[in-house]
């Protein structure tokens, strides 16, 4: 889960991390009171922020200075509703100004090729650091770091000697390191990135932005972190599917996909892609695996979100009978149907296999739905439906 950039800055003064004052703001009006409080006495400014899971803000015209209140109504005004890159502004940060001196940038993520974490810093941030990556790598230091260590004062010392960072602003940025080390550690992070780490005129070293992103996996451990999700931007089927414990992603495609494993969707979704490729170039729906355990409650609650997908034209339900027997299987099915009633509006193709099938196959022959259609083959199954959801677009 990606984080906008006040709630990283939120999370990093909780951590120690020096940032500047900032406030969130929906409205100009809201902007402008914001400003109000921010402004020093003596003059200044303030810097409105879109808020927006995206880069390039500032070149979009995202990021403005204000010099006063009204300004910054102004200004927030014209950001709010603004499109960048395909995300629109519902919010902007107001945060205090700074007098910048130096820009640097430090970051810590996952490096999955090498199974370990990766610190990256060099002494030359701002806006253009992926450019400096490709143009001059040398500039940008790699210091990998061991997970069962971290960034302790040794590590990050490493890290700001390889980056170069002078003498007079090293051990604040080594400290700072370490800091952010406890974010990531302590929130289950995969990443967090400061760009620009600014050195002001008076001296001190602030997080002057910051990127986050939390590893969805370890929600569990985080129950705080529920209030960070975006629910503007969520999808409502995977929001839906989510509250009904489902592991569903939607995707963009007419065939629903209902199976049982990971491994047996990720397959079924290879099949029907394929399928489709002789029925009109018709693809897979959505990934949802129910596990283990298909109940007639399980099985009701995937096939509402699926059906509930619009561009859903017919469904291919997969389900390999281990644990979980065949039959018990097919009676979910059965009164999944009996439960979602006249909900129940698109061809059910479904496909089992495994430990006790023919007594599972008998009872779906008994229930005779008639959008029910059965398949012996995972191949057959997955041809039926592309063949059923290309009809239905040609009707």
């Amino acid at each position: 889960m990606d984080l906008f950039e006040h709630q990283a800055r939120d999370i990093f003064e909780k951590h120690g991390v020096p940032v500047l004052r900032g406030i969130v703001a929906t409205t100009p009006a809201q902007a402008r009171a914001a400003a109000l409080e921010l402004l020093p006495a003596d003059g200044g400014v303030v810097v409105v922020k879109a808020q927006v899971k995206t880069g390039g803000r500032g070149k979009a015209g995202g990021v403005k200075l204000a010099r006063s209140a009204d300004e910054a109504e102004s200004v927030a005004a014209q950001i709010l509703g603004m499109d960048i890159k395909g995300h629109t502004v519902h919010r902007v940060m107001v945060a205090e100004g700074a007098r910048i001196e130096e820009e640097y940038y430090f970051s810590l993520l996952l490096d999955r090729a090498e199974r370990r974490y990766l610190a990256m810093a060099s002494v030359e941030g701002g806006v253009e650091i992926e450019q400096l990556a490709v143009e001059r790598p040398e500039a940008l230091a790699r210091v990998a770091v061991d997970p069962r260590v971290g960034i302790d004062a040794a590590k990050a010392a490493e890290i700001v000697a390889a980056a170069g960072f002078a003498d007079d602003v090293a051990p604040a940025v080594a400290d700072i390191a370490q800091r952010l080390w406890d974010v990531y550690r302590s929130e289950d992070a995969t990443l967090v990135e400061v760009n620009p780490l600014v050195r002001t005129a008076d001296g001190a070293v602030i997080a002057l932005d910051g990127k986050v992103t939390l590893d969805e996996n370890a929600g569990f451990r985080h129950p705080d972190h529920e209030g960070l999700v975006d629910a503007e931007a969520a999808d409502p089927l995977e929001a839906k599917a989510k509250a009904a414990g489902l592991n569903y992603v939607k995707l963009d495609g007419e065939v629903g996909i209902i199976g049982n494993g990971a491994g047996l969707v990720m397959s079924t979704l290879d099949v029907v892609a394929y399928a489709g490729e002789a029925h009109g170039g018709v693809r897979p729906a959505n990934f949802l695996d129910i596990g283990g355990g298909a109940s007639a409650e399980v099985m009701a609650a995937g096939l509402d979100v699926i059906l509930n997908d619009p561009q859903v034209l017919s469904v291919f339900v997969n389900v390999f009978g281990g644990i979980t027997a065949c039959d018990a299987v097919a009676n979910g099915i059965v009164k999944a149907l009996e439960i979602l009633g006249e909900a129940e509006t698109k061809p059910l193709v479904v496909r089992l296999d495994g430990n006790n099938v023919a007594e599972g196959r008998r009872i779906l022959r008994e229930a005779a739905h008639p959008l029910v259609v059965l398949a012996d083959t995972m191949d057959g199954g997955a041809d039926r439906a592309a063949e059923i959801a290309y009809a239905a677009t040609q009707a």
